[in-house]
């Protein structure tokens, strides 16, 4: 039996503000006392960090934005990268020259405020079906070597 997955291809009627969550900030502090790492540990984090997630959507709403980018939780997935991969013990976000390479271990998100269609924000301009007929998982187990 095939699942049927619909994409849909949507389009901005105006230029919309959004709060960028993934970029990677200029900080002078260890990576304990770091405001980015934190936000990226935010959205790698299970279910209790929605209620952090909402007061921040909620802040940026108040401020202006019509909404937020943010690092998706499936980016290890997609990129094959380890979560915060280190350097020396430090984070590699933290040095300049890595920071174009840990850009790129990030996948973007991007959540848009209210009703976004309602309100006249977006337009559909495509909707296609992805018929999914079959998925295989092909694992293999074998002894640890100590």
């Amino acid at each position: 039996m095939a699942d049927n997955t619909y994409v849909a291809t949507l389009q901005p009627t105006r230029s919309l503000k959004f709060l960028d969550l993934t970029h990677i900030l200029h900080e002078n502090v260890g990576e304990f006392e770091s405001l980015d790492i934190a936000i990226h540990m935010l959205f790698s984090a299970p279910e209790h960090s929605y209620d952090i997630c909402r007061e921040i959507a909620k802040a940026a709403h108040i401020h202006g934005y019509d909404g937020l980018i943010y690092p998706s939780y499936f980016s290890t997935l997609g990129t094959g990268s380890t979560p915060f991969p280190t350097l020396l013990g430090f984070s590699i976000r933290q040095f300049e020259e890595l920071k174009d390479y840990a850009r790129a271990q990030v996948i973007e998100n991007i959540a848009i405020f209210g009703r976004p269609l309602r309100d006249g924000k977006i337009i559909v301009r495509s909707i296609n079906r992805v018929v999914l007929n079959k998925v295989e998982y092909d694992l293999r187990f074998g002894p640890v070597q100590i």
